[in-house]
């Protein structure tokens, strides 16, 4: 028997970028993010906008083109701006990711070509998945709107779309090209979509560094408010976080059995699912960071006091600790407890859930007492909804 092989190594290396007010002429990020591949050619590029974006911010689309028009030498719009329904139900329809393909085989894009996603997490995943399969990647320029994706799933590595009823069935492990965060466009989210996004970043200072997690603590209520100077801090400290992980972990591409950035998401996948998306993933974070902590409390892991403190966060955020979908039933016990079985599926290998042991001192468990999870959804109702 003959045998060859070789080790693959591969080098990927994207920058993030905090800025304010991208699309004004003299700010040339955009310029230096889609540089032209094949200079002195303009750069390629493809616009997908997300319509709640562009419904809030009515003067986004014009200001795109005046854009590329003050800087032709260096930008050529590839073809007309595609704008799409946003939120979770993208990523449930297949016609939206066709549409972008189409897009981007109508303006002839090549590998040295850019896409670029404005919109929340949904659409960018939704784009991103399209993008990754044209001539197997186009470059990707992701344009975040929204806490949650400005904070957590923009600066990831991951795209995908849903399918069989299951969350990101379908998708890639393609890195972006570029991240351009707009604090700007943060300003006209809804106090529903303000507050869901800070979520990932409770859960990344709990599983990453405790003293970012007093940071939020001491300015939850100028968070709760809306002080935008507060939430800056928090978005830029939560996504380096996440780009920390996913850059220094070893498990870039999640061939293991452990995902630490994911703690709290079994509960919330599933969740998002049983109220038919009803619940935003934030929200459902949120909850399932809730419900974590609170069977780490009840299993003896975690002390009462990091668990109080904890809990009291995210309600002082105004997010939700216990939802009704949590009750719900499948057969003789809740349905969210499916989610533990799908969760170990979509990954793969053994069941590995992170829990806690401190405030940023987390430890994987593969084994998960159901009794003691109905304990803690049924604390966290009591706490949500006291009699």
């Amino acid at each position: 028997m003959h045998v060859l092989e070789y080790d693959i190594r591969l080098s990927f290396r994207f920058p993030v970028y905090f800025s304010r007010d991208v699309f004004s002429s003299s700010n040339t990020l955009l310029l230096k993010a889609a540089p032209s591949a094949v200079a002195p050619k303009p750069a390629r590029i493809l616009f997908v906008v997300d319509d709640g974006v562009s419904g809030a911010h009515p003067e986004l689309l014009r200001r795109i083109g005046q854009y590329a028009k003050d800087h032709a030498g260096a930008l050529e719009l590839a073809g007309p701006l595609l704008v799409l329904p946003g939120g979770e139900g993208i990523k449930n329809d297949p016609a939206p990711t066709q549409k972008i393909l189409q897009a981007i085989h109508d303006a002839c894009l090549d590998r040295h070509s850019y896409v670029g996603a404005i919109g929340g997490g949904a659409l960018l995943d939704t784009v991103g998945y399209a993008a990754a399969m044209a001539h197997r990647g186009i470059r990707l320029i992701r344009f975040p709107t929204t806490v949650l994706s400005q904070d957590d799933s923009a600066v990831g590595v991951k795209n995908g779309i849903n399918a069989f009823g299951q969350k990101n069935y379908l998708g890639t492990f393609t890195p972006p090209f570029a991240v351009i965060n707009d604090a700007d466009f943060l300003v006209t989210l809804s106090d529903r979509d303000w507050r869901g996004g800070l979520s990932e970043a409770v859960k990344a200072a709990l599983i990453k560094d405790a003293e970012f997690f007093d940071l939020i603590e001491a300015h939850a209520a100028a968070l709760a408010a809306r002080d935008m100077a507060a939430m800056e801090i928090v978005v830029r400290r939560s996504a380096e976080l996440h780009l920390q992980h996913i850059a220094t972990a070893g498990d870039p591409f999640e061939m293991g059995s452990s995902r630490p950035l994911d703690f709290g998401h079994w509960a919330a996948h599933k969740l998002e699912r049983l109220s038919n998306h009803a619940v935003r993933h934030g929200e459902a974070v949120g909850v399932g960071v809730a419900l974590d902590t609170t069977y780490s409390y009840l299993s003896g892991f975690l002390p009462e006091s990091d668990w109080r403190r904890v809990i009291a966060l995210l309600r002082k955020l105004g997010l939700a600790v216990y939802a009704p979908e949590l009750g719900h039933q499948l057969g003789n016990q809740p349905a969210v407890l499916r989610g533990l079985d799908e969760f170990r599926e979509h990954l793969g290998g053994r069941l590995t859930i992170m829990l806690l042991n401190a405030i940023g001192v987390p430890f994987d468990a593969h084994e998960i007492n159901k009794g003691v999870m109905l304990g803690a959804i049924e604390v966290l109702r009591s706490i949500q909804e006291p009699p």
